[in-house]
């Protein structure tokens, strides 16, 4: 499966995080366009949006982080691009909850509600291997899900 990992990517802690990410969902044999590598600052601000979205059209499903208060804008933009031209699966990290209701969702509901899989890996934000696995796992569920239906 090719997937395009979105999240953000303007920190260095933020940047090592997408990559370690990659890189283990790389080893379960995925195929992974990070935006992060893509975007080289001295490009324009139109190159970079160019290749994003010629990145996430390429791709098969978007994979993408959660994490913080309010997620980064970017990331939402890609996934409502993508929302009706293949899955998506949203992941969290983050353990902090927001709101009053113990039901909602601890970001914006119209992205749990887009997605095909969320990912609450609020548990495990200390182990990237486990993170990894779990965005693994929804991944296959996904796969079998559309195999079984052609």
């Amino acid at each position: 499966m090719k997937i395009y990992l979105v999240g953000p990517l303007f920190t260095a802690a933020e940047r090592k995080f997408n990559r370690r990410l990659r890189d283990f969902l790389v080893g379960f044999g995925h195929e992974v366009w990070l935006p992060q590598g893509h975007e080289p600052r001295n490009r324009s601000a139109r190159d970079i949006f160019l290749a994003d979205v010629q990145g996430l059209d390429a791709s098969d499903i978007v994979v993408a982080n959660m994490d913080g208060p309010d997620p980064d804008s970017g990331t939402c933009w890609e996934c409502g691009y993508a929302y009706r031209k293949m899955p998506i699966v949203v992941y969290r990290t983050d353990f902090r909850k927001a709101g009053d209701a113990d039901n909602a969702p601890p970001y914006n509901l119209m992205l749990p509600e887009s997605a095909d899989e969320v990912v609450d890996a609020s548990q495990d934000f200390d182990d990237m291997q486990a993170v990894a696995a779990k965005i693994n796992d929804a991944l296959v569920k996904i796969h079998r899900r559309r195999v079984s239906t052609v």
